[in-house]
C-alpha cells in the first residue's frame, strides 16, 4: 500500500504521469475508476491538429507514449495546412477509439515499476500542508509522498441532455464528489466550474456517403512518432476515408426554434464553455448570418460502424437532435446509437500551480490536465508527462524541468495557465506561442529528446539516431549558407532550365532556396552535394534555409526580451499615456503596478507585443528625468 508516486485518473494525462513516474525508476500507483478505460478518448477520435500536433510531437521527443499509440492505432492520417508555412503546419490522426483504449491499457500493465488499481479516490491525506496519499471509497489508504490528479471532467461532474441533468463524469459513469470536496477543503485549492460538450453518434450503416465530400489521409502519411519508422509505416499503413457535410438554414431553424430548450441559453449551465469548440447552437446564434456550417463525418474505428460528427456538440433535448441531425444532406435516414451532451465539472485554478505544476499550498500534490483548465487530449497528455517528471525528480533532490517559451509549446501551455489561468477550457493555438518559427513539429525531437534521455525516457539509440538528425540538417543549412554562386551563363542557364530568375548579384544558396518557388528538387539541382541524404532529412535543411533569417531574427528578439524583462518600471509610471496599448491593458497594468518587465508580462492579457512598448516608453521616462 506504500508508493513512490500516485495517480488519480486514468485519462491522457493519468497515462502519461504514471508512465513518466514509473519508467523514471519509481513505485507508480495509477488509479482509475474504470480499469477498461484507461487511455479512453471520451469525445473525438481524433489526435493532434494545428498546435496540438506540436504538443504530441513534444511529448513524444520527451518520450511520452501518445504519439506511438496514434501510430498503432490510428486510421487516417493528414498534415494540416499543407501550403501555409512549416511553423503553422499540424498533424491530425483518426483513430480506432477502441484500439487506442486496449493499447494504452496494455502498456500501463506491461510497464515496470507501475501497478493499477480500479478504486475511487475519496480523500486525500494531508499532514501539515504535505500530502501523504490517499484513501479510496473500499476504505483502502494508499501511501505515497507525491500524488498527481489528473481527474479529467470527473469532479462534480453533471451531464445535461436538454432539461435532463445526470450526476456523471462521462456518460453511464459516476462521478467524484469526495475528491472534489477534498481539494476544496483540506488542500484549500480554489476550484471553479467549466462546461465542456460532445456530439451525438450515427450507426455509419444509416449514412448516405455518396452525396457527401470524400476527404482521404495524406499519400504518403508521416507518423506522430519520431521513434516510428517511417518507411515501414508508410509501407503498411491503410487509411479509411471521413467525410464533409453541411449545415442549412433548415437545420439552423430547427436550433434556434429551440434555443429556450438548450441548458447553454437557460441559465441551466454555469460553467464558461470553450470560445473555441462551441456547440452548435452557440455557433447558430453567435454567427446567425451564415447559411451553413461544416461538418466532418469521422469513422470512430476501423470496423466503421459509428460515427462522430464533429462539429454538430450539443445539449439539446434527444428530439431536437433527431431533428437537426436528419436535415442534413445524407443523414435523412441516421440513426443515433449515443446522443451529445454537455458536461459541467469542477477544476482547479491553475493559478494555484508551480510551473512545475506542483501546488502552491500542498508539498507534493500535483495536477495535471483539465482539472487545470484544459481541453483535448493533447494539452492533458503534455501537462500528464511534465506532472510525472517533475514528482520523479523531486524524489530523487532535482530541480524540476521547466520548458521555456522558446523552448516548446509546451512551455507555452504551462506557463500561460499558472501565470495567467483561465476562465474558460484552454486549448492550444500556434498563435498563443511567440517564437513558433523556432518550435516547428519536425524539430521537436532535435528540442527536446536530450531531456527525454537525460531522465531516462529515450534509449541511447534512439538518442543517437536524433543526434545525427540534427547534425544533418545543421550540416546542410550551413553548407547551404556558406555556398556562394555568381551569375555566370552556365549557372543562369541552370536557374532557366528550372523556371527560375537570374542571378544579378553573387548570391548564397540559401538566398536561392529562400525564394517561395524554390523546393527540395531545385536546391538539390543547385546542390548537389544534399543527395546523400535521405528524403526527410532534405525537406528539413530546405525548411532551415528558406527561414534561416527569420530564425535569427527570432533568436535575437528571445535574447533581447531574456534582458529586458528585468527592467523596473519606475514607481508612479503612468501607463494611460502609453500610446499604443488598448485601454483594457493600460487599466490592467494600472490595477496590478508591477514592479518590473517580467511581473508584467505573467499578468493575462499581457502580449510580448505590450511589453515593446511598455519597454520603450520607460527608455523615454529615464531620458526625460535625467
Amino acid at each position: 500500500m506504500n508508493y513512490d508516486v500516485i495517480v488519480v485518473g486514468g485519462g491522457h494525462a493519468g497515462v502519461e504521469a504514471s508512465l513518466a513516474a514509473a519508467r523514471m525508476g519509481h513505485k507508480t500507483l495509477l488509479i482509475s475508476m474504470l480499469a477498461e478505460n484507461v487511455g479512453a478518448t471520451s469525445c473525438n477520435p481524433a489526435v493532434g491538429g494545428l498546435a496540438k500536433g506540436h504538443l504530441v510531437r513534444e511529448l513524444d521527443a520527451l518520450g511520452g507514449q501518445m504519439g506511438l499509440i496514434t501510430d498503432e492505432a490510428g486510421i487516417q492520417f493528414r498534415i494540416l495546412n499543407q501550403t501555409k508555412g512549416p511553423a503553422v503546419r499540424g498533424s491530425r490522426a483518426q483513430i480506432d477509439m477502441d484500439k487506442y483504449r486496449v493499447i494504452a491499457r496494455n502498456v500501463i500493465l506491461n510497464t515496470p515499476n507501475l501497478s493499477l488499481a480500479q478504486e475511487t479516490v475519496e480523500s486525500l491525506i494531508i499532514e501539515k500542508d504535505v500530502v501523504k496519499g490517499v484513501k479510496t471509497d473500499l476504505l483502502n489508504e494508499y501511501m505515497a509522498s507525491k500524488v498527481i490528479i489528473t481527474s479529467g471532467t470527473f469532479l462534480n461532474g453533471i451531464i445535461h441532455v436538454g432539461e435532463i441533468q445526470k450526476k456523471a463524469g462521462r456518460y453511464g459513469e459516476e462521478r467524484s464528489e469526495g475528491l472534489s470536496a477534498s481539494l476544496k477543503n483540506d488542500a484549500k485549492l480554489n476550484l471553479s466550474r467549466l462546461k465542456t460538450g460532445t456530439c451525438a453518434r450515427i450507426d455509419s450503416s444509416t449514412i448516405d456517403f455518396s452525396v457527401m465530400e470524400e476527404q482521404g489521409g495524406d499519400e504518403l502519411p508521416s507518423p506522430f512518432s519520431f521513434r516510428t519508422n517511417r518507411e515501414e509505416f508508410r509501407a503498411n499503413k491503410v487509411q479509411l476515408p471521413c467525410y464533409i457535410a453541411y449545415t442549412n438554414p433548415l437545420t439552423h431553424e430547427i436550433i434556434s426554434s429551440n434555443f429556450y430548450r438548450a441548458p447553454l441559453f437557460t441559465g441551466q449551465i454555469e460553467g464558461n464553455s470553450p470560445r473555441y469548440c462551441p456547440s452548435i447552437e452557440d455557433k447558430v446564434s453567435k454567427f446567425a448570418d451564415k447559411e451553413r456550417h461544416h461538418l466532418f463525418i469521422e469513422p470512430q474505428t476501423r470496423d466503421n460502424t459509428e460515427c462522430y460528427i464533429n462539429g454538430l456538440s450539443t445539449s439539446l433535448p434527444p428530439e431536437v437532435q433527431r431533428e437537426m441531425i436528419h436535415s442534413v444532406v445524407g443523414m435523412q435516414n441516421a440513426k443515433i446509437v449515443r446522443y451529445g451532451y454537455a458536461i459541467e465539472y469542477d477544476f482547479v485554478d491553475p493559478r494555484e500551480l508551480r510551473h512545475s505544476l506542483e501546488t502552491k499550498k500542498i508539498s507534493g500534490l500535483y495536477c495535471a490536465g483539465q482539472i487545470n483548465g484544459t481541453t483535448g487530449y493533447e494539452e492533458a497528455a503534455a501537462q500528464g508527462i511534465m506532472a510525472g517528471i517533475n514528482a520523479g525528480l523531486s524524489l530523487q533532490g532535482k530541480e524540476p524541468l521547466v520548458l521555456r517559451r522558446d523552448e516548446a509549446y509546451i512551455g507555452v501551455l504551462i506557463d500561460d495557465l499558472v501565470t495567467k489561468g483561465t476562465n474558460e477550457p484552454y486549448r492550444m493555438f500556434t498563435s498563443r506561442a511567440e517564437y513558433r518559427l523556432l518550435l516547428r513539429e519536425e524539430s521537436a525531437d532535435t528540442r527536446l529528446g536530450k531531456y527525454g534521455h537525460e531522465l531516462g525516457l529515450i534509449s541511447d539509440a534512439e538518442y543517437e539516431r536524433i543526434k545525427l538528425k540534427d547534425e544533418q540538417i545543421r550540416y546542410g543549412a550551413q553548407l547551404l549558407e556558406d555556398t556562394k554562386f555568381t551569375p555566370n551563363k552556365e549557372f543562369n542557364a541552370l536557374l532557366e532550365s528550372m523556371d527560375e530568375p537570374p542571378l544579378k548579384d553573387v548570391s548564397t544558396a540559401q538566398q536561392l532556396v529562400a525564394r517561395k518557388t524554390f523546393d527540395v528538387q531545385k536546391m538539390l539541382k543547385i546542390m548537389p552535394e544534399l543527395e546523400k541524404f535521405d528524403d526527410y532529412i532534405k525537406e528539413e535543411i530546405l525548411v532551415e534555409g528558406k527561414y534561416a533569417r527569420y530564425i535569427d531574427k527570432q533568436s535575437e528578439e528571445i535574447q533581447r526580451m531574456k534582458k529586458y524583462l528585468k527592467i523596473a518600471i519606475p514607481e508612479g509610471f503612468d501607463f494611460t499615456k502609453v500610446s499604443g496599448l488598448s485601454k483594457e491593458v493600460q487599466e490592467k497594468l494600472k490595477s496590478f503596478a508591477p514592479p518590473t518587465l517580467q511581473a508584467a508580462m505573467n499578468i493575462s492579457g499581457i502580449t510580448p507585443a505590450a511589453i515593446e512598448i511598455l519597454h520603450i516608453y520607460i527608455k523615454i521616462a529615464k531620458r526625460d528625468a535625467k
